[in-house]
């Protein structure tokens, strides 16, 4: 018997106790040609599409599920509902065990009895084309009853509220309290205490390209293969092991380029993961696309806080103390692995972190509603934090008739007071607040724009100047999840080599969202080894099963962590190099260079010359002409961890220039300024250009994004004509410049710049809007900042219905 025919036997005489439904087993075919030889024909399964029921209910009951009509349809494959899939993926619960108190029950894939937010999936389709699949879905009958809804997450733990998930008595998730102590006197004490309430709208991500996968199983070895467009393969090969009773070496995990992410797709998603069931139980290579419409409803959504904010202050405008209390809903359930609360904890953590006062109390509270499930996503909970602490900044600034920034100036921590911890326990390595300020300002050509502003108010010409000062969390430890017990890891792996053709092949987990990663480690690995970036070759994408072991793109830390790792490696290969070269050349390392793809003598002599493509062949063809004592190591491999610090922190400035319309409420951009200290700028182009892109994603939630719910928990924001996304003429001329404050915690230097520029603009766009309302004594505290919220402070419309603050 053939190995082809033994293989497609395995594969017919498998167990099917497990799947027991709706299998294809492949069709053989022998027949002879020429001399009698047997020539076996298997006919593989076709890959087949998955579309799911979403519950059309923020939280409702299945009474019953119908599929027989859909069943019939044309083209239709299987139906299965979440019972189905329960019975062979393990549910996984969105807990950290390192954060006392954080409670989520199991989550499966599928919603089982009960579904708790419009979007849930339900009934899984699976048909030879989406649209057969996505026809098939309406004739599936649910039986619903439907239950009241938790959504206003200020009401969420009022006694009268439906409690979400009845066994914890109420829909509480998380609390988290730091207190220095001393703040009640500071408060007592001061010359000025400033109060306010700044409320950040629910967002989403939307990245071009949306969630997907395709799944496929070998029954006859049980491993199952993905391609996944997602943001760390090794998380999911994890994940995906723990669900379906696997080991991971039977979990494959393949992520070519990936369209966009920016943290939409570093959570566990159940349809994701049913998808993957259902290649399981059918055998066959089963794919998904979520849609635009299902990924509003089904993609984490971010932000949605409340909060309020304290600041005491001398007659100087010296912070003395800051207390926040603030309070985000994060859907039912804590996303798998990463935990929903994080956002909520970067904020009591970060809040007023760039300022040099020491007391400081605050107050976190999660809780869960019927709404969709929400999570990390770019910048998490930088963002809110900077923009409540930048707004009680300027209001304090505006009392005490200081100029926001030479209020800044007295109370940003100074640049020589590093190592700093702050008052959350929070650990700075090395920041560059003051000096960033000063740029900015200077680059803003600050005093004369104040002198602009001041002629074009008496025309009528309401301009607003705002600052935002900001850091970013960048390079995580192990502290930040592995110690939670998530498989979320912080090692970077990087294997180089140079083979026989004289390139450097540089091979590691780095995952290309379109930021330019892999520029960046080509980059790297040229310099580390001293050639031309052309003859550097990076293998893009990541596969668990061939490539080195490393945590993918999130926390703004693949240069810094993963560019370590190039940096290590490529100097192990050049000393590698250099120690045959000098068997070749009858010489010592010491007094070897590369230059160019060249080993020279650094003297400058002649007749000491060696090309990187000579020394190949004579390492690969001609290890003859070497003595047995010379051995070739053209490979290495380097691993790379942070380890003094819980997190590398990079910092930064901006500014924003603006005009608001008081008769229409209608907000012109003209110009943002950043000054950004991100340590080493690897590539100073890729490093303006994501801080451009962040800039676009923090103008968005300032201005137009929303993710609106009505009363019963139906999301209204479900397409592009109703969640507004920035267009090219919602984003202004963006100056960047840089600052370079290399971190220690690595030789290369370099801390994380992806997230930085989403952090800064709520915090500068509302301070400029109330700086422009000025005049009329008016100020905006919520975001998104539409033009109904601007005319609402002004007192020319009355306040903004439920509906549309509801977020």
């Amino acid at each position: 018997m053939s190995a082809r025919e033994t293989l497609a036997a395995r594969q017919i005489s498998r167990d099917d106790s497990l799947v027991g439904r709706s299998i294809v087993r492949p069709n053989i075919r022998r027949h002879t040609e020429g001399g009698g030889h047997f020539v076996d024909d298997i006919k593989l399964p076709r890959m087949v599409h998955v579309a799911f029921l979403r519950s059309p209910h923020a939280h409702a009951r299945i009474v019953s599920i119908d599929s027989n009509a859909a069943a019939r349809m044309p083209g239709v494959i299987h139906v299965a509902t979440g019972k189905d899939i329960a019975a062979i993926s393990k549910p996984y619960v969105g807990v950290l065990r390192h954060m006392e108190g954080l409670r989520s029950p199991p989550q499966y894939p599928m919603a089982v009895d009960v579904a708790r937010w419009q979007g849930e999936p339900v009934v899984a389709v699976v048909a030879e084309s989406r649209a057969q699949a996505e026809d098939a879905i309406q004739r599936v009958d649910v039986g619903w009853e439907v239950l009241p809804a938790a959504v206003n997450m200020e009401k969420a733990l009022d006694p009268s509220e439906p409690v979400i998930h009845e066994s914890y008595g109420s829909n509480l998730c998380y609390r988290q309290i730091v207190d220095t102590g001393g703040v009640d006197e500071a408060f007592a004490q001061a010359h000025l205490v400033v109060e306010d309430t700044v409320n950040i709208g629910r967002q989403t991500g939307v990245p071009l390209e949306p969630r997907g996968l395709i799944a496929a199983y070998n029954a006859a070895d049980r491993e199952l293969t993905v391609y996944h467009s997602y943001q760390s393969a090794h998380l999911m090969q994890g994940t995906l092991a723990t669900c379906f009773s696997m080991e991971e070496r039977q979990i494959r995990v393949i992520v070519p380029d990936v369209g966009g992410g920016f943290g939409i797709k570093i959570h566990t998603y159940g349809d994701e993961v049913a998808a993957c069931a259902l290649a399981i139980i059918l055998n066959r290579p089963v794919k998904f696309i979520a849609d635009r419409f299902e990924s509003f409803q089904s993609d984490i959504h971010a932000r949605d806080h409340r909060v309020r904010g304290k600041l005491a202050l001398d007659r100087e405008g010296n912070i003395l103390a800051l207390e926040i209390d603030d309070l985000t809903g994060i859907g039912p359930y804590s996303m798998h692995p990463r935990s929903s609360s994080i956002e909520l904890l970067e904020v009591v953590l970060f809040t007023g972190g760039n300022y040099k006062h020491k007391l400081y109390r605050a107050r976190g509270t999660v809780v869960f509603q019927n709404k969709n499930c929400m999570c990390q996503y770019r910048g998490v909970g930088h963002p809110v934090a900077f923009a409540a602490m930048e707004h009680l900044v300027d209001q304090a600034a505006l009392k005490l008739g200081i100029d926001p920034a030479e209020m800044r100036r007295r109370n940003l921590i100074s640049d020589d007071a590093y190592p700093y911890t702050s008052p959350s326990k929070t650990r700075f390595e090395i920041l560059s607040h003051q000096k960033c300020l000063t740029q900015l300002l200077k680059l803003m050509e600050y005093d004369d724009l104040r002198k602009e502003q001041a002629k074009l108010r008496k025309r009528g010409i309401h301009y607003g100047i705002g600052l935002a000062s900001f850091f970013e969390l960048t390079n995580p430890s192990p502290l930040i999840y592995g110690m939670g017990g998530a498989r979320i890891g912080t090692v970077e792996s990087c294997t180089i080599r140079l083979d026989a053709g004289g390139q450097i092949v540089v091979h590691t987990a780095i995952c290309e969202l379109g930021q330019g990663a892999e520029t960046i480690v080509a980059q790297i690995a040229a310099d580390a080894v001293g050639v031309e970036l052309s003859s550097v070759k990076v293998i893009s994408g990541v596969d668990t099963l061939s490539g080195p072991t490393g945590s993918g793109a999130w926390a703004s830390r693949q240069t810094g962590t993963v560019g370590e790792a190039v940096l290590q490696a490529g100097l192990t290969l050049r000393k590698n190099i250099l120690d045959v070269a000098a068997v070749v050349l009858q010489t010592s390392e010491e007094k070897l260079d590369i230059i160019n793809g060249s080993v020279v003598m650094k003297d400058g002599k002649r007749g000491g010359n060696v090309s990187l493509l000579e020394l190949a062949r004579i390492a690969y063809y001609r290890g003859n002409e070497l003595p047995s004592t010379c051995e070739p190591l053209f490979m290495a491999t380097h691993q790379f961890r942070i380890k003094d610090y819980d997190f590398v922190f990079s910092n930064g400035a901006a500014g924003c220039l603006l005009e608001v319309d008081p008769e229409t409420g209608f907000i012109d951009l003209l110009k943002i300024w950043c000054v950004d200290d991100c340590g080493r700028a690897i590539n100073p182009k890729l490093v303006d250009e994501q801080i451009r892109g962040g800039m676009a994603q923090g103008i968005g939630p300032a201005l137009l994004e929303h993710c609106i719910y009505d009363d019963q928990g139906q999301l209204l924001t479900c397409t592009m004509a109703d969640y507004l996304l920035p267009m090219s003429l919602d984003v202004p001329d963006i100056e960047v410049h840089h600052v370079q404050t290399l971190t220690k915690t690595s030789a290369l230097g370099a801390k994380g710049i992806g997230e930085a520029g989403a952090s800064a603009p709520p915090g500068a766009i509302m301070n400029a809007v109330n700086d422009a309302l000025r005049p009329f004594n008016a100020k905006v505290t919520r975001q998104p900042i539409t033009p109904e919220v601007v005319l609402e402070a002004l007192g020319k419309i009355s306040q903004v219905s439920s509906v549309s603050r509801q977020a």
